[in-house]
């Protein structure tokens, strides 16, 4: 089976002395070629684009490679780029809006949700058959999201303070007016009558401004998901891909099955609560488990994604690496975790630090004059391609 996928990632530009967020994208991306790197809304982040693959380890290459080249870019102008959620030290006044007449528009319509706009995702393209096929993998796929979301969180901090939440990008991407889970829709048909209807409303100004959590492509012919943080260790990114993937193929091969039918119960009511309860608890206390709707252990709900998706997973030969992946990702905890801790062992810079170390793939190091115990660089990034055996997940 071939099934391609791509992803896009976004990042924060940040000062590299200061750690703080700077709006020096321009500056960044001088001399980048465009069809990989560009502007996001704010001039403080910037996003790449990857290239389509069939394997995952195609995309950890490409994305490898793409990261170590904004990374070079940055360094020459005195900056640095981190792969997360939120920037912990971010402030309001570092967003300058792209000057295009779509952002300027957006900042318009929207004031203090475009001006907060300090957040960061991961986005994952899977090929899909047709738009039908997209609209209604869509409601098969919807109840996994959440446990997505806490494999990526990595935004604990809002503008240098503790939020109590591991994704509280996931807080402030909803205030847009047509973010969050995306329902159950008939069809197509059902489905591209709505989206007209926001439009006509007013509301939004184009079908690209769909925010929600999956969605066909405004552009491709790809389902979408968009319910991550950006994560700073493109091992995580990739075993997002490969779940993602799996869910996306195994949605249409029962639809394929049933002609049409998803099975669903049409309550999606349930999904917005779980993806809540992902945003403020990541991978470190309880979520909704998918498949009882009630409360239960992350690691026990990422063990059913695991199992749901198993079939899939050995289908397009990516049953190892994602498992391994998972439990390395389950037993160290998100990247909230790690940055909360470094950040009370340390101080918030050191988190910032440890987020830049972890986007560019390296190994922590403490800045020079710190002080700090000896286990300051005890959070190795994990290295996937080993052929490492696990037990976890079973089999």
């Amino acid at each position: 089976m071939t099934v391609r996928i791509g992803v896009e990632e976004e990042f924060h530009v940040i000062d590299v002395e200061s750690g703080s967020l700077v709006p020096r994208a321009g500056a960044l991306l001088a001399g980048l070629p465009p069809r990989t790197y560009t502007h996001e809304l704010s001039q403080s982040m910037v996003e790449t684009n990857s290239d389509v693959h069939t394997s995952l380890q195609g995309l950890h290459s490409d994305l490898r490679r793409s990261r170590r080249r904004l990374d070079a870019a940055a360094s020459r102008q005195g900056l640095a780029v981190v792969a997360a959620g939120v920037a912990p030290l971010g402030r309001v006044e570092s967003v300058r809006i792209t000057p295009a007449p779509r952002y300027e528009k957006m900042a318009r319509e929207y004031r203090r949700v475009a001006d907060e706009q300090l957040i960061c995702g991961a986005q994952v393209h899977v090929d899909i058959p047709d738009h039908e096929t997209a609209v209604r993998a869509m409601c098969a796929v919807g109840p996994w999201l959440p446990p997505l979301l806490a494999l990526s969180a990595s935004s604990p901090f809002w503008l240098g303070t503790d939020t109590g939440y591991a994704s509280w990008r996931t807080m402030v991407w909803q205030r847009w007016p047509t973010a969050g889970p995306a329902g159950c829709f008939a069809g197509a048909q059902d489905y591209d009558e709505t989206v007209a209807g926001l439009i006509r409303s007013g509301v939004i100004s184009d079908a690209g401004m769909i925010y929600y959590d999956v969605r066909p492509s405004a552009h491709q012919q790809t389902l979408e998901l968009r319910v991550c943080d950006a994560c700073p260790r493109v091992e995580t990114v990739v075993m997002i891909a490969g779940l993602f993937r799996a869910l996306v193929t195994d949605a249409c091969a029962r639809l394929a099955a049933t002609g049409g039918t998803t099975g669903c119960d049409g309550r999606h009511e349930w999904l917005r609560a779980a993806t809540w309860r992902a945003a403020r608890s990541g991978l470190e206390a309880e979520l909704i488990d998918p498949e009882t709707r009630r409360p239960a252990a992350a690691a026990r709900v990422v063990q059913a994604l695991l199992r749901h998706a198993r079939p899939m997973l050995e289908e397009h030969g990516d049953w190892e690496l994602v498992r391994e992946l998972a439990q390395q990702t389950v037993s160290a905890g998100s990247a909230a975790h790690r940055l909360r801790e470094t950040a009370a062992r340390d101080d918030l810079l050191a988190g910032v630090d440890l987020l830049v170390a972890e986007t560019r793939g390296e190994q922590p190091t403490r800045r020079r004059g710190r002080t700090a115990p000896p286990h300051d660089v005890a959070h190795r990034p994990p290295g996937p391609w080993t052929g490492v055996r696990t037990s976890f997940g079973g089999g």
